[in-house]
C-alpha cells in the first residue's frame, strides 16, 4: 500500500494551494482519509478528515473556513483545498489512512502514511 502526497510549494499569504494524495495498492472507500502536518520544532497535529460514510468532515479550529477536505473513491485520492493561506500554515502536510472508528483526530490510530509535500507561506 502507498499514498502519494502531492500539491505542495511556496505561496505568499492569502494564496491558495491544492494537496492530493492518491492511493495505491488497495481500495480505500470505505475507509477514513486524513491530512496532518508538522511544521519544525513541532508536533505533527490533525488538519482535517473526511469519512467514507455520508463524507462527514472534520477540521482543526486554525483552518475551519479556509480549508476544505474533499475525496474521490473512484480515483482513490483525497483533496485538500487550501484557500487564504497564513505563514503559520507552513508545514509538511502529510496524508494518512485508516480503517472507520472513532478517535480519528489522533495520528496515532492511522496505518497508512504518505511521504509528505512541503508547504510554504510566506509573508
Amino acid at each position: 500500500v502507498q499514498l502519494q502526497a502531492s500539491g505542495g510549494g511556496l505561496v505568499q499569504a492569502g494564496g491558495s494551494l491544492r494537496l492530493s494524495c492518491t492511493a495505491s495498492g488497495r481500495t480505500f472507500s470505505s475507509y477514513v482519509m486524513g491530512w496532518f502536518r508538522q511544521a519544525p520544532g513541532k508536533e505533527r497535529e490533525f488538519v482535517a478528515v473526511i469519512r467514507s460514510s455520508f463524507m462527514n468532515t472534520y477540521y482543526a479550529d486554525s483552518v475551519k473556513g479556509r480549508f476544505t477536505i474533499s475525496r474521490d473513491n473512484a480515483k482513490n485520492t483525497v483533496y485538500l483545498q487550501m484557500n487564504s493561506l497564513k505563514p503559520e500554515d507552513t508545514a509538511v502536510y502529510y496524508c494518512a489512512v485508516r480503517e472507520s472508528g472513532s478517535n480519528v483526530y489522533d495520528s496515532k490510530s492511522y496505518r497508512y502514511w504518505g511521504q509528505g509535500t512541503q508547504v510554504t507561506v510566506s509573508s
